[in-house]
């Protein structure tokens, strides 16, 4: 992992530092062929260039987001809105992380994908990748 994201984890409250720090674990073991740094302000993994998972404190506690997660088809990761493909769950409690649904999502992560690398040369437009 990224000592960046370490960082990153380290500057959480206690509860949330070890959410995040599970959460990397996972991601970094699950998808170990993904890039991974902080952007945006905040811990992301790549594919290709291409991001497709990271995690965010937010209000209402760590947002783990999947950026095509949309067409996961998977009840408990939540889509807010239609203009793009991602999908997200929040977590407030390390007991609350599903280690195995964890894993399926990060599966899918890696065979669902939209083209988020190249969103702004097409002015906003998605195209699916896989």
């Amino acid at each position: 992992m990224n000592s960046d994201i370490q960082t990153y984890n380290d500057k959480q409250m206690p509860e949330y530092r070890a959410i995040c720090d599970l959460l990397a674990q996972e991601i970094s073991t699950h998808l170990s062929e993904a890039e991974n740094k902080i952007w945006h302000a905040h811990p992301v993994w790549f594919l290709d260039e291409n991001p497709v998972v990271g995690y965010s404190k937010q209000k209402a506690g760590i947002r783990l987001m999947f950026w095509s997660g949309a067409d996961f088809e998977e009840q408990n990761l939540h889509v807010k809105g239609s203009k793009f493909k991602d999908a997200s769950v929040f977590y407030n409690l390390v007991s609350e992380i599903k280690t195995s649904d964890l894993k399926r999502w990060l599966e899918k992560s890696r065979d669902i994908q939209w083209d988020y690398k190249n969103i702004v040369k097409r002015k906003g437009v998605l195209e699916k990748l896989k």
